[in-house]
């Protein structure tokens, strides 16, 4: 088997295992076995020239191309702005909020609400203040 075919198959296991990581680390190693095997096929190096140039560009890629790429995958997280223009509405409680219960009425829609402290009990038609959203779970406390 051609050496270059090695390589390849390497890289494409490498990336195919970064599917089940998401880490962007096997997929930059994926590269450089990429660029291996593009050396091997190419210019019909030793194999320990061919490792050397997985090395380099693995390490070219890990140092230079993963945290640009994990900073823009990361920047996107967060609340979206209508969840977030929710934070510090008043809500009318529905059903009884307490540590692992409740709903409230917040902007005309039900949502799932917990008490921002976890021994507070806020029973139906009470007005709370919605202090974040947790996911799809208005987090409240008392309004003072």
């Amino acid at each position: 088997m051609p050496v270059a075919l090695i390589w390849l198959i390497a890289a494409l296991a490498l990336a195919g295992a970064e599917a089940l990581t998401g880490d962007l680390f096997l997929l930059m190693l994926s590269g450089g076995a990429l660029a291996a095997a593009g050396s091997a096929w190419v210019l019909d190096w030793p194999i320990w020239a061919d490792g050397l140039v997985f090395l380099l560009v693995s390490v070219l890629l890990l140092v230079g191309v993963r945290p640009a790429l994990r900073r823009r995958m990361q920047s996107g997280q967060g609340l979206p702005e209508p969840a977030r223009a929710l934070e510090g509405k008043n809500a009318l409680v529905l059903g009884r909020v307490a540590r692992h219960e409740g709903q409230v009425k917040l902007e005309g829609e039900v949502w799932t609400a917990r008490p921002l402290n976890e021994n507070d009990v806020y029973e139906p038609g009470d007005q709370v203040l919605v202090v974040k959203i947790d996911g799809a779970t208005a987090v409240v406390s008392k309004i003072a």
